[in-house]
């Protein structure tokens, strides 16, 4: 009987989430959301740490959502380029759970880490196995994961996500990836850590050049959603009908998001947002709303956790003023 009135529950909620969807005014709503952000851009602080980073315009502002029916909603420089950074490493997550699948666990673990993104500490007590995908350790463990298993790492990853986003225009940006490489010393350092344990196995400087490459990656908001439609559609890319994960694949890396997704802000950010996300230094935040749409924000200054300071407000708001979100 309970399972009974659970499940017509969920029909009625997921219902009531269609017809607002359906009658939601997205483009009004980005519109009125950009508006509000507006005085918060120039309190934040562009990420410097990392030289490229530092010369991107700090009052830049796009936002954009993608429903699974294809339509398209912008705001901003929704359709400017940006380094991603590590929003990638759901990329890298996707290909690696979808060619390995549970294998891959006995790697890398499943909660929050409570620390920062790249801390070395947890790493040396828990013997070399990262919290989870989403921290720095995590993300150079799956790239040592795909490394293994493709010939060509590379090529494997930045054509998984040109199939994505339907867009075979999108690179790594050398420039930058050079430019983590010549600053990324704790990287490495996670890295040899964690080989030290046995849990890198292949070269050093192939596992980071890739794991330097994915973070360089360069993507407009459009493109963001656009690629994050299939872990809203649970696992099945919207254009195209292919199958990447199992609806189970897609349903945990969606809850590694939430607990994870911005790092040890990632509670904070689920109880004022409450939606799946994945953010970056970069600016980028990208989240989901199950079987109705992605929505994805750049605003590149970010606040004390290294997350986009606008680019949480703006998320915030789309979920309060629309209504919609996961809960």
């Amino acid at each position: 009987m309970v399972d009974c009135h659970s499940r017509i529950w969920y029909a009625v909620h997921f219902l009531y989430l269609y017809i607002k969807y359906l009658d939601m005014d997205y483009q009004s709503l980005l519109e009125e959301i950009a508006a509000e952000v507006k005085p918060l851009l120039g309190q934040g602080q562009v990420a410097s740490y990392i030289p490229a980073l530092a010369e991107v315009d700090s009052l830049s502002f796009g936002m954009a959502v993608v429903t699974l029916d294809g339509s398209v909603f912008t705001v901003g420089q929704a359709n400017k380029i940006f380094s991603i950074q590590s929003i990638s490493k759901v990329f890298n997550l996707v290909l690696a759970f979808s060619s390995l699948d549970e294998a891959i666990w006995r790697r890398v673990g499943k909660e929050p880490s409570g620390n920062a993104f790249n801390s070395l500490l947890q790493l040396e007590y828990e013997n070399g196995i990262p919290r989870n995908p989403f921290i720095n350790a995590g993300a150079i463990v799956l790239a040592d994961m795909l490394c293994e298993y493709f010939s060509e790492p590379q090529k494997a990853l930045i054509e998984f996500i040109r199939k994505l986003t339907n867009n075979s225009s999108i690179e790594y940006d050398i420039r930058i990836a050079k430019s983590e490489m010549d600053t990324g010393n704790r990287n490495y350092s996670l890295g040899y850590l964690m080989k030290s344990f046995g849990n890198i196995r292949m070269p050093i400087d192939l596992v980071m050049e890739l794991y330097f490459k994915q973070c360089s990656i360069s993507m407009s908001c459009k493109d963001l959603a656009q690629s994050f439609l299939m872990l809203a559609n649970h696992g099945v890319v919207p254009y195209s009908g292919e199958r990447i994960l199992t609806m189970s694949q897609a349903k945990r890396i969606n809850s590694l998001m939430l607990t994870s997704g911005l790092y040890n802000e990632a509670g904070d950010f689920a109880f004022r947002v409450g939606l799946p996300a994945k953010s970056g230094v970069g600016g980028g935040i990208v989240a989901i709303i199950p079987k109705l749409l992605s929505v994805a924000v750049w605003s590149p200054e970010l606040n004390g956790f290294g997350n986009s300071l606008a680019g949480i407000h703006a998320l915030e708001l789309f979920t309060t003023k629309s209504g919609i979100s996961i809960f």
